[in-house]
């Protein structure tokens, strides 16, 4: 790999950092769905747990109140701020620290299982964070993650925001954190390192008075819609255009004053013939 490359996943992963500091307040609508992965995964007491990007902690806290023993990173500082006091409040004890899917900085074997929501899926190069995840998992041990599937709502709302924003620092954009919800992506990218593949849909319930309210929302605590705003800010008209069209987008999922995301769980169990 070149010095450019390497400096351009630098420039990406700085870029993701700042991102997403302004993320915590969304968090609070994960928490069903981390519970969901958290049950997805099996997880029991005494056993070792990694979640990877974990944000404001809401997986990590989830494990760690069944009694695992919860080890958590993230790249974004702010997040791990807001985790660090969410996990005093439930009078756990999560090892977080701030860290990178791609360069895992624990021993091969680590863990009993590693999880991740939403998270891993931001990393530039998915072999490699495969690679990490399933290095630091013991052989036997489980993956569980969750995704937001291309095709509906969740996984739109990457190519409909990429659409309007330039690309990311580098030469070659990285591929959309989308195609982890495609289960023929997800077989190919774990191959045969792991067994007993498992998918399996669920359902996150946002509640909003209404499209107009989440799309507000979303743009105060999803950094990269912050930016779409601020780079049509001297363009009403264009601006005008994109929130309509995200607000038409919004109101296909938008049902009883909630806004329905359908998600993705994988789990599968790490083989002993990894490569």
């Amino acid at each position: 790999m070149t010095v450019e490359n390497i400096d351009s996943f630098a420039k990406f992963k700085a870029a993701q950092r700042e991102t997403w500091a302004s993320f915590a307040p969304a968090a609070i609508f994960s928490t069903i769905a981390a519970a969901k992965l958290v049950k997805f995964a099996q997880i029991a007491p005494r056993q070792r747990v990694l979640d990877i990007g974990c944000g404001t902690g809401v997986v990590a806290i989830t494990a760690a109140r069944r009694g695992a023993k919860v080890s958590a990173l993230d790249l974004t500082p702010a997040l791990l701020e807001r985790a660090r006091k969410n996990a005093s409040i439930a009078n756990v004890d999560v090892a977080f620290i701030e860290g990178d899917a791609e360069a895992l900085p624990y021993p091969d074997g680590s863990f009993d299982v590693v999880l991740s929501q939403f998270g891993h899926i931001f990393a530039p190069r998915p072999a490699v964070a495969v690679r990490e995840m399933l290095r630091v998992l013991k052989v036997g041990g489980r993956v569980a993650f969750s995704t937001w599937p291309p095709e509906l709502f969740g996984g739109r709302q990457f190519a409909f925001i990429a659409r309007h924003l330039p690309p990311p620092p580098g030469a070659d954009s990285p591929p959309s954190p989308a195609l982890w919800g495609d289960p023929a992506v997800v077989r190919e990218r774990l191959g045969n390192s792991v067994s007993d593949l498992l998918f399996e849909r669920d359902t996150m319930i946002i509640p909003a008075l209404s499209p107009q309210h989440f799309r507000a929302a979303q743009e105060k605590t999803i950094g990269l819609l912050a930016k779409v705003v601020d780079t049509f800010g001297n363009d009403p008209a264009k601006l005008a255009r994109f929130r309509a069209d995200y607000e038409a987008m919004i109101g296909e999922v938008y049902e009883d004053n909630a806004v329905h995301m359908h998600f993705l769980m994988t789990r599968a169990t790490k083989a002993a013939n990894i490569e």
